[in-house]
């Protein structure tokens, strides 16, 4: 018998019972679409923070305080304070792969203006942290480096900050707002940068001069972290070598010293980032896989039952001169009919699901032709290995017994 009419003949059981066929497959249809919707959550995720990542600058470079304890375990925290201004000035004397630096010192506090305040934070920074961080400002100008030298109370706003500070629409620029009861004027507001991938509002932010910050908010000549931007992207393992090479001179750290900081760049951040991704796409699609088993085996008991029923139908095709053959095809083309028909059913479902994810809750989602494909090459290895054993027992029935079964 040819595979055409093995193919209508399963069409035809399946039509039969419609009903405990779609119950059969449901298994497979949630899941295909699982497994579908959570590879492109991922695969979205992973795109959306490489993406967001690369907006900062791909060749920035991040410099944190860091301790070595007895061990060899290395601790790092805001409580480690071993960055200074000697560090910066040799930075940009002996450093020639980087061509900006800018250290970073941070306080949180209450934004004031008249009547209104806002629970913000200010950032303590060099004019060049807007170039390293790509960082742009829309109204105003951005404070000089002799405003640094003066620790000058100027300060930029982020969009955030502005809307509930100056929430009758005037123009903050030339306004006076206090930090901590420290005044500062405003003299530009940042292009606002939206939420970044970890849900952190990236515009409820002041930016001042570092030194005003230091002495006049925090009391303190150490820095949180320092940011430089290497020459090119190309430049950043040479940047970052240099940049070890010139802190631990600077820190007059002995050979046989571990270094008290570490340096991070961009390129590692984000391949770190995005294997940890990878990471939580792969758990969450295994445990979504969990569902093709339980279909299988649904498909599996219901080929068996199929069996049982139709034994007397069996009996009767052998009798007529119907190989073992033609029997295990008839049975296995009918449970990869299932099986496949639940993943086209399946597929549909998910990628309507994740773009439903990607309207109604704003989350990345990119959905790849690959799982689409993975999903139905399963979907037909899953119908033959859960199809094959209650289509090899029909096949072995003896035609006799067969016909006699009731």
């Amino acid at each position: 018998m040819n595979i055409a009419n093995l193919i209508l003949l399963a069409l035809r059981a399946l039509q039969r019972n419609k009903l405990r066929a779609l119950l059969t497959m449901l298994g497979i249809i949630i899941g295909v679409s699982a497994v579908i919707t959570m590879m492109s959550i991922g695969e979205g995720s992973k795109q959306s923070i490489q993406s967001s990542l690369s907006s900062m600058g791909s060749n920035m470079i991040t410099i944190m305080p860091s301790s070595n304890e007895p061990g060899g375990v290395r601790m790092q925290g805001s409580s480690i304070q071993n960055l200074t201004e000697a560090d910066i000035q040799a930075l940009r004397k002996n450093a020639k792969n980087i061509s900006a630096v800018s250290p970073t010192v941070s306080s949180s506090g209450q934004a004031i203006n008249g009547a209104l305040n806002w629970p913000s934070s200010i950032q303590g920074v060099s004019p060049e942290y807007l170039d390293i961080r790509k960082l742009s400002v829309k109204d105003g100008i951005v404070f000089s480096e002799e405003d640094v030298k003066k620790s000058a109370k100027v300060c930029l706003l982020g969009q955030t900050v502005v809307d509930n500070l100056f929430s009758s629409g005037e123009d903050p620029v030339g306004k006076v707002i206090r930090f901590n009861k420290i005044p500062f004027q405003v003299i530009g507001v940042l292009s606002s940068k939206g939420q970044s991938n970890f849900g952190q509002d990236q515009d409820d932010i002041i930016l001042a001069p570092y030194t005003t910050v230091q002495k006049r908010i925090i009391s303190t000549i150490y820095f949180n972290n320092i940011y430089a931007s290497a020459i090119s992207e190309d430049a950043s393992e040479a940047a970052t070598e240099e940049i070890g090479s010139i802190l631990r001179e600077t820190h007059k750290l002995r050979a046989d010293e571990g270094d008290d900081f570490s340096v991070r760049t961009q390129a590692e951040l984000i391949n770190t980032l995005s294997s940890t991704s990878s990471m939580l796409t792969s758990l969450l699609t295994a445990v979504a896989a969990i569902s093709l088993v339980i279909g299988g085996i649904g498909i599996m008991n219901i080929m068996y039952v199929s069996v049982t029923e139709r034994t007397k139908e069996i009996g009767l095709r052998m009798s007529i001169g119907a190989r073992g053959i033609d029997i295990l095809l008839q049975f296995l083309i009918e449970a990869i009919m299932i099986s496949v028909t639940g993943g086209l059913i399946g597929a549909v479902l998910g990628i309507s699901t994740s773009f439903l994810i990607s309207s109604l809750l704003n989350w990345p989602t990119v959905i790849s032709e690959s799982s689409i494909i993975i999903s139905f090459i399963v979907c037909a290895l899953t119908g033959i290995f859960f199809g094959y054993y209650p289509a090899q027992k029909a096949a072995k029935l003896d035609p006799i017994e067969a016909l006699r079964y009731e």
